[in-house]
């Protein structure tokens, strides 16, 4: 089991992905936030079945949270995220300390530093601060926007520097964070950029709930009441599908089977798989059920889609 090569500047990242590329080797790519699980190792054998040369990246990113949410507390486990991408066959991990310019550094700042970049966590901007940002417009509207506004900003804004740093060919994400898919699918087409996004189907423990790094995060009474959102979007996609269901029951019918099991329900959409936008009728659609929900602190999301007959 070879060790990954480890990276924490971006020249030294670059230089080894320029290096792979002129051996003529292709490169898939698996950007994470550590704390790895069984669905981000999946997105590792995915991308070394369709690429010569695997790499990882492992960065909190701040500018995704706002104060009130869970940066400082989100959990952390360097070195068994290490092994595990050395037993996948990970060939480099990028991990920065950060990925923004602060205090007129040219060269970034501490980990420490990147708390600041936390939306709303400075009091006053510093003008030599990063102030670079990528937006999808309509597509970073609406679901997991609705309660985090400033998220799908960050999303883009790093990606587009990893993507930058690491110069893959492909890049693997996994459709529980489905609207993060479909927003970095169209940043990637609407800029031109040169990678393959690919969507990786949904990882779940064996009692149905969705693989997160948040779920350890989850008391012992939490991860039991949070099975209720796999179990009622599997409920309400066997009704759509055995009968003509409309939009408002299906939101209706889940919302209610989270908020009996215990949840704090911050959305349920019912929306079209490709667009986003919001459905009432669905025959002949391809649909998406999305979900957000709280346990305790922890906010955990889900989604089911499927062909409406």
């Amino acid at each position: 089991m070879a060790s990954p090569q480890v990276f924490k500047e971006v020249v030294d990242m670059r230089a080894f992905s320029r290096e792979q590329r002129r051996e003529g080797k292709t490169i898939g790519f698996v950007p994470t936030m550590g704390y790895l699980h069984e669905g981000h190792m999946s997105l590792v054998q995915a991308a070394r079945q369709q690429c010569d040369v695997v790499v990882a990246s492992i960065y909190i990113n701040p500018t995704q949270f706002s104060k009130n949410e869970d940066f400082g507390v989100y959990p952390r486990s360097e070195a068994e995220d290490l092994r595990k991408l050395a037993e996948a066959g990970c060939a480099a991990v990028f991990m920065p300390a950060s990925l923004y310019h602060q205090s007129g550094s040219s060269s970034g700042g501490s980990s420490s530093a990147d708390g600041s970049m936390v939306v709303g966590a400075a009091e006053a901007g510093d003008p030599d601060a990063h102030e670079t940002w990528v937006s999808v417009d309509h597509l970073s509207q609406g679901l997991c926007a609705k309660s985090r506004p400033h998220f799908f900003k960050g999303v883009c804004t790093v990606v587009t520097k990893l993507f930058h740093i690491v110069e893959p060919d492909a890049a693997f994400f996994g459709r529980k964070d489905y609207q993060q898919w479909r927003v970095i699918e169209r940043m990637v087409r609407d800029l031109d950029m040169a990678v393959r996004v690919v969507g990786m189907p949904i990882q779940r423990e064996a009692d149905g709930l969705a693989m997160s790094s948040r779920n350890a995060m989850l008391s012992t009474e939490d991860r039991q009441r949070s099975l209720c959102i796999s179990r009622a979007l599997t409920e309400a996609r066997e009704h759509a599908v055995a009968q003509a269901a409309d939009a408002a029951t299906l939101q209706q019918q889940v919302a209610a089977a989270i908020a009996a099991g215990g949840g704090r329900v911050d959305y349920v959409e019912v929306v079209d798989a490709q667009s986003l936008q919001p459905l009432q009728e669905l025959p002949g659609r391809q649909v998406l059920i999305a979900v957000a929900a709280f346990f305790g602190k922890v906010r955990l999301i889900d989604n089911v889609d499927f062909e409406a007959p």
